[in-house]
């Protein structure tokens, strides 16, 4: 399956499960907006989905694009958007192989969407990609797990339950990451989601990449960018614990 087909079939549960999973990643709405508000042109957001950070920066009068693999995430964002008379300007694009006949004050690239690059030739593509997006002076900012080894021991591999409600019904959501690939360092997320009587309606699964904060510089070094800036955080915190999350912060 890949990247679009998994969040295609996904879509429509997206917003039940993270509403109900508030923390998962804290202040990053926040962080995001701030910085969208304090740009120098125009926004684009890589993976922007059901609109979760992207709604907030139209909400804020920001002029904000979105770039998304799944039309059914990007569906739902619109259903979402129109309701508030919002106007989106989101397309279904790839980030290792769009191109934009705009110029953007900043990218970013929220939610840990990154690490779905699973490949050194994609994460260096999507760089390249997103530095030729940006206007003289322009940023990319995003966001990613710090890989802690405590978790991948103790949780990898354990089903988590989640009971959901959507449209009057209640379901329930397991998911499980498992580490499927010691050498290359790639765990893989399965979900499913189940009917109250345990009928499966679908389940998904898709790689991520396990990255640690030397490799996001390797990469870095090996992009077009000429500046990058780590975070423990979304308050400018210095990066000294994997329990933080990696804030990354670059320029042209």
């Amino acid at each position: 399956m890949d990247q679009a087909d998994y969040f295609d079939r996904f879509a429509a549960f997206y917003d039940a499960v993270y509403d109900q999973q508030a923390g998962v990643v804290e202040d990053d709405v926040a962080f995001y907006r701030e910085l969208a508000a304090d740009a120098d042109g125009p926004v684009l957001e890589v993976g922007c989905g059901t609109g979760r950070v992207y709604l907030e920066l139209l909400r804020a009068g920001i002029d904000a694009d979105g770039i998304d693999v799944s039309s059914g995430m990007l569906e739902v964002l619109r259903e979402k958007a129109a309701a508030e008379g919002l106007e989106p300007n989101v397309r279904e694009a790839d980030v290792t192989a769009f191109r934009s006949e705009r110029e953007y004050g900043l990218v970013i690239v929220p939610f840990r969407a990154f690490l779905h690059l699973t490949t050194v030739d994609e994460q260096l593509a999507a760089l390249e990609r997103i530095h030729d997006a940006l206007a003289p002076g322009g940023r990319l900012a995003l966001n990613v797990f710090t890989p802690n080894f405590d978790v991948i021991c103790e949780v990898y591999g354990e089903w988590e339950e989640t009971a959901v409600a959507l449209e009057g019904e209640t379901y329930t959501y397991r998911t499980v990451t498992e580490l499927v690939d010691e050498v290359e360092q790639i765990a893989r997320i399965r979900s499913e989601v189940l009917t109250n009587d345990g009928e499966r309606l679908f389940e998904r699964e898709a790689p991520i990449a396990l990255l640690s904060k030397r490799e996001f510089d390797l990469l870095f070094r090996q992009s077009p960018f000429a500046s990058w800036e780590v975070y423990g955080g979304f308050e400018d915190d210095a990066l000294e614990s994997s329990s933080q999350e990696m804030v990354w912060i670059a320029g042209p």
